[in-house]
């Protein structure tokens, strides 16, 4: 059984596939894959550097990340630009990765964690969909916190994806990731007890 994993950023993912890995999931992170293509030499980053420009990379030739993210969460050209260039890299890469799972490891849950992937069209290649929900302050609040974002900074990384209300409500299952970890983990218990898995 394969499912998509999604949320909205600074919603808890990570914690949830960590809390599935622990049970015995397979977990194929799409933000792994997005920082493996963006490595020094790897023909993407070589894309993004010829649409960007040198100054994106730091002197020892590898991305900054703080002054890509800056230029393409401020315009929604950029971010289509960087989007097209990674994107289809990233989504080959996993599909191969479910595909050699699910052939050696036939009785395990396989878990994609693909921040985007609503917004991707990518829903329809995963029986079940799981949303990680947190009400947007929380999101908001957590978001600043972890990345050291003033408020505007926050609310435009927010709303360059799809409003997590909504992803709540298309989901198949909804873990809501607001109450603490006790009740996230009783959530994934429960899911994971759903699904007849041991």
């Amino acid at each position: 059984m394969k499912i998509g994993l999604t949320g909205g950023i600074a919603t808890g993912k990570s914690t949830v596939s960590r809390m599935l890995t622990r049970r015995g999931a397979l977990l194929i992170d799409a933000d792994v894959l997005a920082r493996e293509v963006m490595e020094p030499g790897h023909p993407v980053l070589e894309a993004v550097v010829q649409r960007f420009g040198k100054d994106i990379l730091l002197p020892d030739g590898t991305l900054d990340r703080k002054k890509l993210g800056t230029r393409v969460f401020e315009s929604p050209e950029e971010r289509l630009a960087l989007n097209a260039i990674t994107h289809p890299a990233i989504r080959a890469e996993t599909k191969r990765r479910i595909e050699a799972y699910e052939a050696e490891y036939p009785d395990k849950l396989v878990v994609a964690d693909i921040p985007l992937l609503y917004e991707s069209g990518l829903d329809s290649l995963y029986e079940t969909i799981m949303v990680v929900y947190v009400p947007r302050e929380i999101q908001l609040m957590r978001l600043m916190e972890r990345d050291g974002l003033d408020a505007l900074q926050a609310e435009a990384r927010l709303s360059a994806q799809m409003d997590i209300e909504q992803k709540r409500t298309i989901a198949d299952i909804v873990i809501d990731n607001s109450q603490g970890l006790e009740q996230t983990e009783a959530q994934v218990e429960a899911f994971w007890k759903s699904c007849g898995l041991s």
